[in-house]
């Protein structure tokens, strides 16, 4: 294979990947601006997603367009759960206190998880009816490549009409910029809160689905998906949906080029590597504010 088409297919690689980090980043993303905690339970909903996915279509053989919207479902109604349950009943608790419940939260679902379905790895049947790849040249794109990028822009799509042009999107984006503020125009925060852990659940269960055909998935996936959806969301800028999405290529195609060039064993460490330069450069990310700016807000 000549280097260009080596080329070419480690960007077809790290598109992909960077895809999945940029949807798991804005789950992220939707609770930090509601509430200005980091959900470390995040990658979980992602985890469940797929598992929730497979049982429905592998083992009750629910058709996949059906089992789609009912594993979202269900693992929007987890995530409403765990804020309803874990931090709708505190008082004016303190961030930590709220990043250590969804630590918690976190093991509770992996556990949950690994109980249900043992720590087997599973897989789901590709979206298309056609599994063979799309030739460019010596390169080849896997055709579920194509589905992962739709969703995501559909996604996008669908959260930028939410938060522009509905009023409830407006108000979760009035908390964002003043919780006070907007209380005392009539924003109920509590449930803007609870909206927001339903709503990026709904998006971790989303990457879950699409990624399980090419990245199978396990109970304990859900971590470093959470590692490397945090690290890009950090890189885009903490509340920024379009910095999400370009950090999540960013780091995508690094990680491909680098374990294609140089070794897989350092792909992770050539990503994190990446992130702190930038941060040294610009603290807030690509697309944020520094911390001190956001703690003003």
């Amino acid at each position: 294979m000549s280097f260009f088409s080596q080329l070419l297919q480690y960007v077809f690689t790290g598109v992909a990947v960077g895809a999945i980090y940029g949807m798991v980043a804005l789950g992220f993303n939707i609770i930090y601006n509601a509430t200005g905690i980091i959900n470390l339970a995040q990658g979980e909903f992602v985890m469940l997603g797929g598992m929730v996915m497979i049982s429905l279509t592998t083992g009750l053989k629910v058709p996949m367009i059906l089992g789609f919207f009912i594993s979202v479902g269900i693992v929007t109604l987890i995530g409403a759960v765990i804020e309803r349950g874990a931090i709708h009943p505190l008082k004016n608790p303190s961030v930590m206190t709220l990043i250590i419940i969804t630590v918690a939260a976190s093991i509770l679902l992996k556990g949950g998880a690994m109980f249900i379905w043992g720590k087997q790895t599973y897989t789901l049947p590709a979206f298309s009816s056609s599994t063979k790849p799309i030739s460019f040249g010596e390169a080849s794109l896997n055709p579920q490549t194509i589905w992962i990028l739709g969703i995501m822009a559909a996604s996008m799509i669908v959260l930028a009409i939410f938060f522009n042009f509905t009023m409830t999107g407006k108000a979760m984006r009035a908390c964002a910029a003043n919780k006070l503020a907007a209380s005392l125009v009539g924003v109920n925060v509590k449930l803007m809160v609870l909206l927001s852990f339903a709503l990026s659940a709904a998006i971790g269960a989303v990457a879950g689905i699409i990624i399980t055909p090419v990245a199978l998935m396990d109970y304990d996936r859900g971590t470093m998906l959470a590692i490397k959806g945090f690290a890009t969301a950090v890189l885009g800028g903490l509340g920024s949906n379009i910095g999400a999405v370009i950090a999540g290529f960013i780091i995508g195609l690094m990680e491909s080029l680098g374990a294609g060039f140089i070794s897989s064993s350092y792909k992770d460490a050539i990503a994190l590597l990446v992130l702190l330069f930038v941060l040294f450069i610009r603290p807030g990310g690509i697309m944020g504010t520094t911390g001190e700016e956001k703690f003003k807000k």
